[in-house]
């Protein structure tokens, strides 16, 4: 089975503009023809190494595993090992369905991955980034069946897996006596449309004061997952459609900031989806415009409220990535339609880039399109160097290339924001200290050295922590932003200089492990480095 050959155009940014003011830009890569499978699911690990993932039963991949190995009798691979500096891949043996999983990284580095579909169901699987490494699975691993959940990780380093199809409760992983069950969440109960779901991959967030903000169809609650107990009912978002699986919006935590003030803000922003029926009109042939607004929400305020702000197009099936100068990048879906098989319509080529610290009004911009649409399992992540490597789109229950509307999607391309174009390259800092792969502490002072080709702007200087994602279905779990405030900026010879910052005080706002940490300089981000946080 080959996959046909596609040309990608490059489209060039053709207006002029003086930094730091971004207009519309951004440039697309293609950088892989055929990675041989679809990436339904992706996570970037600190080795800059990005796992990818489809499903076992959608038949065999385009991608063989190695040394004639086989699982059953099929002899293909349905998750990869995609590496970022050489631009290679390899194939992964995957020993059970990982059909619309979930997972995250521990804080050690590791992947812990759970759930899937049928054999899959309940298995955990660990990947480890080393050389040669490979997928173990853990067979009974999980207490009930995950398929549709999402997991976060937690202070504690445990991390918490919640909903999934008929599932109105959450486990934890790793076990222990006491957590060896599972709780129950009514939430998701009273969130679940019938014959339509909507609150499949629930949007959830770890709140500065250590509960957990649990998004699911229309609405959210404030959860202390320890005493099993809704600390605040958040309202309705006007207008009441649904933002959640089938009806697939996406959401972010925006970038916190102000973190040594003795009360921090946070706000959650909420975009797309489809409007109320939409997935059962889809799966009769008529496929409703999806929604054009976000929906934005200051979680910790006493008295929280939805603000609606309306989008460049209506976008359902998006993804939504947190950038290193502090943006949000939308992308990927579609305009019309719903998630589920061959349901989507109208792909949505641009990207858009959501300024959070704009005026109201003035805070989207649309950036160059792709010639690639991204559908149904689609996928989008930040790596190390501000790119965002996209990839997946396979709206069928098989493999299909040809005589459908939207071929299975092998191909995997990067986006480079306008920040990576060469007219900032003067504006550019680069890190020379600490090394990536440095340990930093808790509430902790912390010196960066960093050179500048051009004038420094000192009062334009910032450090950025990002957590990575683990993407699917539209959703990038364990995103995590964290504005470290210049709190000294100093030259220190030709070019060179250093920031002092303080590190994140506590586990509620930076759960412990591995983190892209960026200086940016008059919004123009380095590349980043990896640090762990302990």
């Amino acid at each position: 089975m080959k996959h046909p050959t596609l040309i990608l155009s490059t489209f060039l940014l053709l207006l002029s503009i003086s930094p730091p003011a971004h207009g519309a830009g951004g440039k697309w890569q293609l950088l892989q023809q055929n990675i041989g499978i679809s990436a339904m699911h992706m996570q970037l690990l600190h080795n800059d190494r990005v796992v990818l993932f489809d499903r076992t039963d959608f038949g065999k991949s385009n991608l063989s595993l190695p040394d004639g190995k086989c699982v059953g009798n099929d002899c293909t691979a349905h998750s990869a090992e995609y590496d970022v500096t050489t631009n290679t891949f390899r194939p992964l043996t995957v020993l059970s369905d990982v059909w619309c999983s979930s997972g995250s990284v521990a804080p050690d580095g590791r992947l812990i991955q759970t759930g899937g579909f049928t054999n899959g169901e309940r298995r955990v699987r660990i990947f480890e980034p080393c050389t040669g490494c490979d997928w173990k699975e853990i067979e009974n691993g999980l207490a009930a069946r995950r398929w549709y959940a999402t997991d976060h990780i937690l202070p504690d380093g445990r991390q918490i897996i919640i909903g999934g199809r008929r599932q109105f409760n959450y486990e934890f992983y790793p076990k222990s006596a006491s957590t060896n069950k599972v709780f129950s969440l009514p939430f998701l109960v009273q969130t679940n449309d019938p014959d339509a779901e909507n609150n499949l991959y629930p949007f959830v967030f770890l709140n500065v004061d250590g509960n957990l903000f649990i998004f699911a169809n229309n609405r959210a609650i404030l959860f202390d997952y320890v005493k099993n107990n809704v600390v605040k009912t958040y309202p309705q978002i006007p207008g009441g459609d649904p933002r959640s699986y089938p009806s697939t919006g996406s959401a972010v935590l925006l970038p916190l900031k102000n973190l040594k003030a003795r009360s921090i803000e946070a706000e959650v922003l909420v975009c797309g989806g489809a409007p109320t029926g939409s997935y059962i009109k889809a799966t009769k042939g008529t496929f409703t415009g999806a929604l054009n607004t976000c929906a934005r929400i200051k979680i910790t305020d006493p008295n929280p409220q939805w603000v609606l702000e309306t989008m460049p197009q209506p976008r359902v099936m998006g993804d939504m990535t947190l950038l290193p100068d502090g943006t949000v990048l939308l992308i990927n879906g579609a305009s019309n339609g719903a998630a589920g098989w061959e349901l989507g319509r109208n792909p949505v080529l641009n990207p858009v880039v959501y300024r959070p610290d704009n005026a109201a009004g003035s805070r989207f911009e649309q950036q160059n399109p792709t010639t690639i649409p991204r559908m149904y399992h689609s996928t989008a992540v930040l790596l190390r160097d501000g790119r965002v490597l996209v990839g997946g789109s396979n709206p069928h229950p098989n493999y299909e290339f040809t005589n459908v509307l939207f071929p299975t999607e092998l191909r995997v391309e990067a986006f480079n924001p306008d920040y990576l174009d060469a007219k900032y390259g003067n504006l550019r800092p680069k890190i020379v200290t600490p090394k990536s792969q440095a340990k930093i502490n808790y509430g902790k002072k912390l010196t960066i050295r960093f050179s500048v080709t051009g004038t420094l702007a000192t009062n334009s200087v910032s450090v950025t922590m990002v957590a990575p994602s683990f993407t699917t279905h539209s959703f990038s779990m364990n995103h995590r932003s964290l504005v470290l405030a210049s709190e000294n900026v100093k030259s220190v010879g030709k070019s060179a200089y250093e920031v002092e910052v303080t590190t994140p005080a506590s586990g509620n706002l930076a759960p412990s492990g591995y983190y892209l940490l960026y200086v940016v300089h008059q919004q123009i981000p380095s590349d980043g480095i990896w640090v762990q946080i302990m």
